[in-house]
């Protein structure tokens, strides 16, 4: 549905700081699914941690949040390229189940939950082999590039 250089061309990160490598459904306004391939090559694993390497917590969210923002970009027509940039308003409810390591396919699933006056409020999930490792609210704001932010 859509492959890592459609990715790259609506989201604005690079890497080592781009945590979705493909999305494999998206109904317009409702919802994404999508995944990242961990690898033992992620910049992250060297620090955190040595004898036994584990994603960041803080990464998965930001994973589920670039995913949030490609749902919102295609839902809106918009890319970056359109001076336009999905930012973090707030994040709740965060619970994380399992760790996830090298090695793992990190599923992401985000759902919207409500759209009000520029403020998109998406729940999802974050699954490793069918289990639930985090799970969060993302709360995200659409703002033009040179706006006050």
């Amino acid at each position: 549905m859509m492959d890592i250089y459609r990715i790259l061309k609506q989201l604005p990160h690079r890497y080592p700081f781009v945590l979705v490598d493909r999305i494999t459904e998206l109904e317009k306004g409702k919802y994404i699914k999508g995944y990242k391939n961990v690898s033992i090559n992620e910049p992250y694993f060297v620090g955190h941690f040595p004898h036994r390497p584990v994603m960041p917590g803080v990464l998965i969210v930001e994973a589920l949040a670039q995913t949030a923002a490609l749902l919102g970009f295609d839902t809106l027509g918009v890319t970056p390229d359109d001076k336009t940039m999905f930012y973090f308003a707030g994040i709740d409810g965060v619970r994380f189940k399992k760790p996830v390591a090298p090695g793992d396919q990190l599923w992401l699933e985000m759902h919207v939950d409500r759209v009000r006056s520029g403020m998109w409020k998406f729940v999802g999930k974050a699954s490793v082999d069918g289990e639930v490792v985090t799970e969060a609210t993302i709360m995200c704001t659409i703002r033009m590039l040179g706006e006050a932010e």
